[in-house]
C-alpha cells in the first residue's frame, strides 16, 4: 500500500490480481491441441463443419486430460512452430463440437 492509497483500494486491487492469476493457472491447465495439426483456424473451422471428427489432446505433462463439457482453449499449429492461431472450443467425448 502506497502513501495515497486507501485500504479499500488497496484490498480491491488484491483481489483483482488474485483473480486474474487464478483464471490464467485455469487457462494454462486448458490449453490444447487438435491431433491434427491444423495450420490455421479457418482450416479447423471448415474440418468441424464438414463433418469431419476433430480429437482433442492435452500435450505433455502439462496439466490434466480434457474432459467432456471443459471449454479448452486450443492453439496451433503445433510446437516448433510459432503458434499463430488461437481458438476456444467445447469438448464431447474428446471431442470438439464447437469452436469460436
Amino acid at each position: 500500500m502506497n502513501g495515497t492509497e486507501t485500504k479499500a483500494a488497496y484490498d480491491a486491487r488484491h483481489y483483482e490480481i488474485a483473480r486474474l492469476r487464478e483464471g490464467m493457472q485455469r487457462m494454462e491447465k486448458l490449453m490444447a491441441y487438435t491431433v491434427e495439426n491444423f495450420k490455421t483456424k479457418k482450416a479447423l473451422k471448415e474440418a468441424l463443419a464438414s463433418g469431419r471428427t476433430v480429437e482433442v489432446y492435452q500435450p505433455g505433462p502439462f496439466g490434466p486430460d480434457v474432459r467432456d463439457g471443459d471449454f479448452v482453449a486450443l492453439e496451433g499449429p503445433h510446437y516448433p512452430e510459432p503458434h499463430r492461431w488461437y481458438a476456444s472450443a467445447v469438448v464431447r467425448g474428446g471431442m470438439v463440437v464447437k469452436v469460436k
